[in-house]
């Protein structure tokens, strides 16, 4: 396994992130393939293993169960000081500005129940889910200052943003005195590059860490467009983000098949190698062992400049999908 510095932070992580988002009780989430928590644990002690010391999940994946899942896992099988572990919170609620909850006191009571159903004292990362159009982004910083002082958060970092607004939001901590994002985790994979318009630059000139999800677009760029698995064939969430641009896509997961066959890979390492050249960390889904063996086969393969630009050459812009194409 390859280590690298987070952005602009001390966390050494490892080059693959395993993302949590598969393991939780399936009734009490949005997914249907999800796993319960004896399969959940064999994949975390394994990616354990393989040194795999990153891991990503949220108050809302599966209604909180992953956090616990994960935080069972990691005090079974790991000192919590050897581990990186990032999760997530939601804008506020209704409810909650209804209520008169402010933006601090969100972020101090969604980490509380996120501490408790890990059962940790901190997080290594705090990521806020999405773009909160309803709190003013100066609330959102000072509660996750407060937070920090109090030793419950290390770092922070934002997923599902524009570039202008994560430039914003550290421009406006900058002024305040407040922590800064060290790591935004957008939609970024092969067939999908809208991140490359301005989210990229914007991180490399400025060592933002870039922690994509989606790095195999839920299986697509890992399996040949004939093979099947129960997350493509259940999850609507996903279809809807790339079934509109199945025939175009195609062309560039033929690419894949052809670049993997003639140097006797699998289609994950060839898609997870281009990533990785392009990004800090990416997050990987693992449902099954082998899902972990390719991630971490993946860190070692190195293309080459023509064989980057052979897998690129035929993409065409998206529209945005899924969270972002919310974000208005």
């Amino acid at each position: 396994m390859q280590y690298i510095q987070l952005g602009n932070s001390d966390l050494k992580v490892s080059k693959v992130c395993l993302g949590c988002m598969g393991f939780g009780e399936a009734k009490a989430g949005m997914h249907t393939w999800t796993l319960p928590e004896k399969e959940s644990r064999k994949i975390i002690k394994y990616a354990l293993n393989q040194g795999i010391n990153f891991f990503d999940t949220a108050m809302g994946y599966s209604q909180g169960t992953s956090e616990e899942y994960l935080g069972r896992a990691i005090k079974d099988y790991a000192k919590r000081e050897d581990v990186v572990i990032a999760t997530k919170f939601i804008p506020r609620t209704k409810e909650e500005i209804e209520q008169g909850i402010t933006g601090q006191q969100h972020v101090e009571n969604c980490l509380n129940a996120s501490l408790k159903r890990l059962d940790m004292d901190y997080v290594d990362l705090y990521i806020l889910h999405m773009w909160d159009y309803h709190t003013p982004i100066e609330d959102t910083l000072e509660g996750l200052h407060h937070m920090i002082v109090q030793g419950k958060v290390r770092y922070i970092g934002i997923s599902n943003c524009y570039a202008y607004q994560i430039a914003m939001a550290n421009e406006i901590a900058k002024s305040k005195g407040y922590e800064q994002f060290i790591s935004v985790q957008g939609h970024y994979n092969l067939i999908f590059r809208e991140e490359e318009r301005e989210m990229k630059k914007y991180c490399d000139e400025n060592n933002i860490a870039m922690t994509p999800y989606s790095a195999l677009a839920s299986g697509r760029l890992a399996k040949k467009p004939n093979e099947t698995s129960k997350r493509l064939e259940e999850d609507s969430y996903a279809k809807g983000k790339y079934d509109g641009t199945k025939n175009q896509d195609l062309q560039i997961i033929n690419r894949v098949i052809e670049l993997s066959e003639k140097k006797e890979v699998s289609m994950t390492e060839i898609s997870l190698s281009w990533l990785m050249s392009k990004v800090a960390s990416p997050i990987i889904g693992a449902t099954k062992l082998h899902h972990i063996d390719g991630a971490i086969k993946a860190v070692d393969l190195i293309l080459n400049k023509n064989e980057k630009e052979y897998l690129e050459e035929l993409y065409q812009p998206h529209h945005l999908v899924g969270v972002m194409a919310e974000n208005k």
